[in-house]
């Protein structure tokens, strides 16, 4: 299947952060874009949106981005959404999850094909291994909507091709250049897509003593997690004043 609008909703994975790239609006690439470069190829008028904000919790993205996304009239549409839900002190997941496959069905309603995703296994990060329980109920939850609506769906909770640790940025949570490119290559796949990726060498993973494993957390507690912990406590988040990389259809290529 050829398709002409791809639009891309969701947070900072869909944005493309830690896939940095200073030609490019909000100075990102990441997957998103990596799939719209591959649907462009040989697909002339084809054209491509990212509404995705970084730090944007599931119920805003529904609020903010859906009504915007069908006003395009895509008939592709990527949604992610959850992760910064499942961090919070308090959530509740079977809401979360009715507001989720409401939107869903709206989007599916269009004609678009739409794909989701489930969010990643925590198993590996210490400081987020707590929220490991939530993050696998809502899951289930987005296989009944992917199940319920005919949606394509690309499993991150169950994919252990690699160490996490090699597709992660240095602030442990988002992907790194490599992990976006794998990321664009499930997509892709997930789609029946043919394209020309091809996977980025991954981040070696050093093996530290206990005292510089120590010494490691600490520095990443200071460079990333206080400042995370601290945009909670006062209620601003990472995607304050940050606009849509592609808050239109544009062309591509």
């Amino acid at each position: 299947m050829t398709w002409q609008r791809y639009v891309a909703l969701g947070d900072s994975f869909t944005e493309g952060v830690g896939d940095p790239d200073p030609t490019r609006p909000n100075g990102l690439r990441g997957w998103a874009d990596r799939v719209a470069d591959a649907l462009a190829v040989d697909n002339p008028g084809f054209q491509y949106a990212n509404l995705a904000i970084r730090g944007r919790k599931l119920p805003a993205i529904i609020d903010e981005q859906i009504e915007p996304a069908l006003a395009l009239r895509p008939d592709l549409v990527t949604i992610h959404g959850g992760g910064n839900d499942v961090l919070r002190p308090k959530v509740d997941i079977d809401a979360l999850a009715k507001s989720y496959g409401d939107a869903v069905a709206r989007l599916r309603g269009s004609g678009a094909t739409v794909l989701m995703f489930t969010l990643p296994d925590t198993v590996t990060n210490p400081a987020f291994k707590v929220v490991r329980g939530r993050i696998a109920i809502f899951n289930e939850w987005v296989h009944e909507i992917a199940d319920t609506h005919g949606v394509l769906l690309v499993d991150m909770w169950r994919n252990h091709d690699y160490d996490p640790k090699q597709m992660l940025d240095d602030d442990r949570l988002h992907l790194n250049s490599s992990g976006h490119q794998e990321m664009a290559i499930r997509v892709l796949e997930t789609l029946g897509v043919v394209h020309a990726l091809e996977p980025y060498p991954l981040k070696e993973v050093q093996r530290l003593t206990p005292r510089e494993q120590l010494a490691d957390n600490l520095t990443w507690a200071k460079q990333y997690f206080a400042p995370w912990v601290k945009r909670r406590l006062t209620g601003r988040s990472s995607g304050d004043g940050v606009t849509p990389k592609y808050p239109t259809l544009t062309p591509v290529g």
